[in-house]
């Protein structure tokens, strides 16, 4: 990946305590506040529904400004874009935390909104480390690590904010969220180095316009059919309209535009669909019943293992998270070694074992047993999939426009997580919501992992020449 750098160059190490410090500032926007929830309710003196939306409101601007940032860097300068997102993510953090002061739910929003331009912070990232370390196996590496946060911060992140907020109020939690994007600031502008594309060209800014309406309108109705019986389908279906019609007036756009937004070469190509496509099955698949079907199976006392709400995230989200940790490092340097797409469909075949064993043993379900079928989906998802995803998006990326397909790929894994949600739980609910639902939701997620499987086969191989 050809870029316009600096003469002087950053020792790697420091570029790494500077990216790694900003993928951090992103992921306690993202996951810190989970467990302060329930007393952002009762400071602001609002119900959970609302709150609720605050955080939905927030994964929705982030998927959204992740689907141009990472291009206006090419365009613009890639530290200076990343220092100012960090920046703005901090003040969002700073008005997040004076809703408390104040007890207004509408500041809320505006920060959490405001928060959300950090959204593509992690493929960003990954695009600067691809310019200074040009060598795949090495870069395979130092893109584990990094693309290994983005599972969370094996938990901690959480149970600091749960802390923080029981003993000194939720907008500690903001505080520090603003504190720890600051350092992230300093440590981008001081340790790495500037790039671009070579001779970058203006920001095609009608066609990302037509792109965040369509985007924008399809996860808003995502979202809406989250919400089941509740739904308001009237809406879904203007959403749908509406998303079509921009989205047809984006393509026409890239088609005549003298410098697209992304060339619809591009969108047309195996490179682009194919991993998007495996990116929102794989998602869609897997999403909800790690962090939704499974704690409910867990909890529930009937058919589950009766396990406490107080120390359910031990036996489940805690080993998945410190196993995708862990594992990160080790496939990304599997994937410069051996192949990003063989490490994919390995890491696929074990997610859908792992889901598999769990529709098996539903009958005879125990901790230990989640315990082990979250450590594996931890290896097999968290530290394999979902590390090679973000890697793809990287080296499948045209020289020329190295920031689109991280961008609309990181709007893929919001879209799928949210159609998880929406599809897995709609079919649970169809089912009575006892174990015969849960098993039903949990093949239906067996299902698409195996679409995903498959249509990981389309994705060619990162440096071939591609038709469409």
């Amino acid at each position: 990946m050809n870029a316009n750098t600096n003469t002087k160059k950053r020792s790697i190490v420091g570029i790494m305590v500077a990216l790694l410090a900003a993928c951090f500032a992103f992921q306690l926007n993202a996951s810190m506040l989970s467990p302060a929830l329930v007393i952002m309710e009762k400071e602001l003196n609002t119900n959970a529904a609302t709150i609720g939306l605050t955080q939905t409101v927030f994964f929705t601007a982030a998927a959204l400004f992740s689907l141009f940032l990472p291009r206006l860097g090419d365009m613009i300068g890639r530290r200076k874009l990343l220092s100012s997102m960090l920046a703005l993510t901090a003040v969002g953090c700073l008005i997040s935390a004076f809703a408390g002061v104040t007890g207004s739910v509408a500041l809320l929003f505006v920060g959490r909104i405001t928060q959300g331009v950090a959204g593509p912070t992690v493929p960003l990232c990954l695009i600067m480390l691809r310019v200074a370390v040009p060598d795949p196996k090495r870069y395979g590496t130092l893109m584990g690590i990094i693309a290994a946060v983005n599972g969370g911060i094996a938990g901690v992140d959480a149970i600091a904010g749960g802390w923080l907020a029981q003993n000194f109020g939720f907008e500690a939690v903001f505080w520090t969220m603003a504190v720890v994007a600051v350092i992230a600031v300093v440590f981008v502008h001081f340790l790495c180095d500037e790039s671009t594309v070579p001779n970058p060209e203006r920001m095609d800014w009608p066609g990302t316009i037509t792109l965040v309406i369509a985007v924008g309108s399809l996860l808003t109705a995502v979202n809406e059919i989250a919400k089941l019986a509740d739904a308001n389908w009237i809406l879904v279906i203007v959403l749908a309209l509406v998303s079509a019609v921009f989205f047809v007036a984006f393509w026409n756009r890239e088609n005549n535009a003298a410098a697209p937004l992304v060339s619809t070469k591009y969108l047309r190509s195996r490179s682009t669909w194919a991993l998007l496509m495996t990116t929102t099955m794989t998602m869609t698949g897997i999403f909800a019943i790690m962090n939704g079907i499974i704690p409910s199976i867990a909890q529930n006392a009937e058919f589950g293992a009766g396990i406490g709400a107080d120390v359910v995230s031990f036996w489940t989200l805690t080993p998945y998270a410190l196993a995708g940790l862990a594992m990160g490092p080790i496939a990304g340097t599997l994937a410069g070694k051996y192949g990003y797409r063989l490490v994919l469909r390995i890491g696929l075949v074990g997610s859908l074992a792992a889901i598999l064993v769990l529709a098996l043993l539903m009958t005879n379900i125990n901790g230990w047993i989640l315990f082990g079928i979250s450590l594996f989906a931890g290896i097999a998802y968290a530290g394999t999939v979902n590390i090679v995803l973000n890697g793809l998006g990287i080296v499948l990326s045209p020289e020329d426009n190295p920031g689109y397909l991280p961008g609309l790929n990181a709007g893929a894994f919001n879209l799928g997580a949210g159609m998880s949600f929406a599809i897995l739980y709609a079919v649970m609910t169809s089912f009575g919501g006892a174990a015969g639902g849960h098993l039903a939701a949990i093949i239906t997620g067996a299902i698409l992992l195996g679409l995903a499987l498959l249509s990981s086969f389309l994705i060619p191989k990162p440096g071939a020449k591609v038709a469409a």
